[in-house]
């Protein structure tokens, strides 16, 4: 049988710009005695909060009462043109993210906004389904879709939950983009097609970021709760019974733990992409 050539299936996107500091990032991720609490909050079910995370500083997303899946949006504070892109995120680190991996910024930004630094569900893997954690695959849950599918009007997906909770801030339905689908298990079936698990975290799970920009977040606590139940298609019912509240922890560190540290830069393009302005005649 003929072997399949490992360079026809290696990562497309590599250089040096995506080499992570894994010294660094690790220290700030163990060093937990090293945090001042800054903020700390609670997603209940089925809704949505926004709250900022200054450069520099840690974000983490606690399960508290039982398993459940948050969708999570980034921007930049001072400029919400800057935010989390999903699938160039996916093309630099991987359809599903854990330590070290970097959460990128759309263009014309692309610089890192957050990079993970814990993980409790890190040695989950690769379930015997091919079913993986924190996922950039799918998007949010939202009210379209679910009319669509069901043929009933329902205000509380998490797309309707990220807009409640930015427009405090000044943000819009438009503003919402695609997300991180924290403590989410998911993958691809035979026929390509996207799949949803029941989410394994327990009581005590987290996933924090190291924050490399001042940033918004805003985070929904999913309708579905730990996904144990179909949310779409015929005959389905409302699965509120497994639906459970996020907390969020807004850390600061000790100087000394970001030493050399500096926030990321854009890349340096001025190409203006081949175009040539010519003055008005």
């Amino acid at each position: 049988m003929t072997q399949p050539d490992a360079r026809l299936t290696e990562a497309a996107y590599q250089g040096a710009a995506l080499q992570v500091d894994q010294e660094f990032y690790g220290r700030i991720g163990a060093a937990t005695e090293r945090r001042t609490v800054v903020e700390e909050l609670r997603v209940p079910i089925r809704s949505g909060r926004a709250w900022e995370v200054p450069a520099g500083h840690v974000c983490r997303i606690s399960t508290v009462e039982g398993p459940q899946v948050g969708d999570l949006n980034l921007w930049n504070r001072h400029n919400p043109r800057e935010r989390f892109w999903a699938a160039r995120t996916r093309q630099l680190q991987a359809a599903h993210v854990t330590t070290f991996d970097r959460l990128w910024s759309n263009l014309p930004f692309l610089r890192p906004m957050a990079t993970i630094v814990g993980d409790t569900l890190a040695g989950y893997g690769v379930d015997a389904e091919g079913g993986r954690l924190h996922d950039t695959l799918g998007t949010r849950c939202d009210p379209y879709v679910s009319k669509m599918l069901n043929g009933v009007d329902f205000d509380f997906h998490c797309h309707s939950n990220l807009v409640r909770a930015v427009l405090p801030w000044g943000l819009t339905e438009f503003d919402v983009h695609d997300v991180l689908n924290v403590f989410q298990c998911t993958g691809l079936n035979d026929d390509d097609e996207y799949f949803m698990k029941t989410c394994p975290a327990t009581p005590g799970d987290h996933f924090e970021f190291f924050a490399e920009q001042d940033l918004l977040v805003a985070l929904s606590a999913c309708p579905g709760g730990d996904l144990s139940k179909p949310m779409f298609g015929p005959g389905v019912t409302d699965p509120v019974e497994i639906c459970h509240p996020l907390d969020v922890t807004v850390y600061r560190l000790d100087d000394e733990l970001v030493e050399g540290w500096a926030e990321p830069v854009s890349p340096d393009y001025r190409g203006a992409h081949g175009l040539r302005h010519q003055p008005w005649s």
